[in-house]
């Protein structure tokens, strides 16, 4: 079962065979976001409160396209449970 803190690997996708910890889950969706994998640039307009820009963050991946890699560096199956 995937949840926050496991270490994935990610099979397909422009950050294929990169490893990462999980650091969000989205279990209604299938989805999770993974620490440094699938980046996207957020554009942000100034306000009075906080400043604008361009800023990077991690975006959500489905489930089937991670694989869960434990500390002994073996491989497992990733999985929701419903």
């Amino acid at each position: 079962m995937i949840k926050k803190g496991n270490k994935v690997k990610v099979l397909t996708g422009k950050d294929k065979k990169k490893e990462g910890e999980i650091i969000e889950v989205d279990r209604p969706n299938n989805r999770v976001k993974v620490k440094g994998i699938n980046m996207i640039k957020k554009h942000v307009k100034t306000t009075k409160e906080k400043k604008g820009g361009i800023f990077t963050k991690e975006n959500f991946l489905h489930i089937s396209n991670l694989i869960i890699v434990d500390e002994n560096k073996k491989i497992k199956k990733a999985g929701a449970k419903k």
